[in-house]
């Protein structure tokens, strides 16, 4: 087997856990275009990115997926590898958003597929743990929060595509996971030892669930109530406990789940920017502006260390 073939075999479908994370750091900074008034549009520069690189992150798999399919169905079996595969689902949700206000059709599209597809995994991930055979308690991590608590996002865009009973249904289900999901993961890190170091970084996936949370339902409500506030400072305070625990993050050796740090900040940015429109606070303008900031230099940091990993070959080998 030729080089080539062999990084293709071991293209992971984790790799699209970087189109969340683009996707959300382009729709966070065009929120702060728009609240802030900066004069200059760095959103669309970094949209163009993300759908480039959506493309061709789905043409190799695409490939893979013709070549490989055995490959590629071992992912979809796997008790670990499965939670990542609605990281292209969410991939479509989080473009849809982003042309939402650019290309309204593209959008909906988008929109469609994503949300049809995000249904179909999380059904089949639901089925596959009731009737499992397979899953242990070392197993779980909190990147399975992202099959089904992933539904939270549709609203996002749905609200502006479908009848708002279809958002509701999304958020709902999304929602009733999410505080089980917590608790067994919880269970899990403080009774059986601490997550393998590859895994380490999906611990900021905890913030996602309530940040996204509280944009959804800022959509579906059109405003900040107390059930709002309630999301948004429980995803605050998990960005304030897994950022105070910087000096042990940054002491990880590189793996592609390093990505799972991207979405989870640039959702509570976005979720913080809506704060600083409904308030108008100025803690929550500079809060804001901290975490914007955070995230561009985390963006950067991420993609020297993929390219990097690409060229050294360190990623898409056996075993990783």
């Amino acid at each position: 087997m030729t080089d080539a073939a062999a990084r293709l075999k071991n293209f992971p479908i984790s790799w699209f856990a970087m189109i969340m994370g683009m996707t959300g750091f382009s729709i966070a900074w065009n929120r702060a275009e728009h609240i802030f008034d900066t004069g200059f549009c760095v959103s669309s520069v970094l949209l163009g990115v993300a759908s480039v690189l959506f493309v061709v992150l789905a043409t190799i798999y695409a490939a893979k997926i013709v070549k490989y399919p055995q490959d590629v169905l071992g992912e979809i079996r796997h008790p670990v590898k499965l939670a990542f595969v609605p990281t292209f689902s969410i991939g479509l949700l989080l473009l849809s958003i982003a042309y939402l206000h650019i290309a309204p059709a593209l959008s909906f599209w988008l929109w469609s597929v994503g949300a049809v597809l995000h249904l179909a995994i999380t059904l089949y991930v639901l089925s596959s743990w009731i009737h499992h055979t397979k899953y242990e308690i070392a197993h779980l991590n909190p990147a399975w929060f992202i099959p089904v608590v992933g539904n939270i996002l549709v609203p996002v865009a749905g609200v502006h595509h479908a009848s708002p009973e279809i958002s509701w249904f999304f958020f709902s289900l999304g929602l009733f996971f999410w505080p089980i999901l917590t608790a067994i993961i919880f269970y899990r890190l403080i009774f059986h030892g601490s997550l393998p170091e590859r895994f380490m970084p999906t611990l900021f996936i905890f913030i996602a669930p309530p940040a996204v949370g509280f944009i959804s339902w800022f959509n579906l409500t059109g405003g900040v109530d107390a059930f709002a506030r309630v999301l948004y400072f429980v995803g605050l305070f998990f960005t304030l406990l897994l950022l105070s625990q910087f000096n042990y993050f940054r002491r990880l050796k590189f793996f592609l789940s390093w990505w799972a740090y991207s979405f989870p900040i640039a959702a509570i940015t976005i979720a913080t920017l809506i704060m600083v429109k409904a308030t108008g606070l100025a803690l929550y303008t500079w809060l804001a502006a901290g975490l914007l900031g955070v995230l561009s230099l985390l963006v950067l940091m991420l993609l020297v260390r993929t390219a990097l990993a690409v060229v050294r070959r360190e990623i898409c080998v056996e075993g990783h």
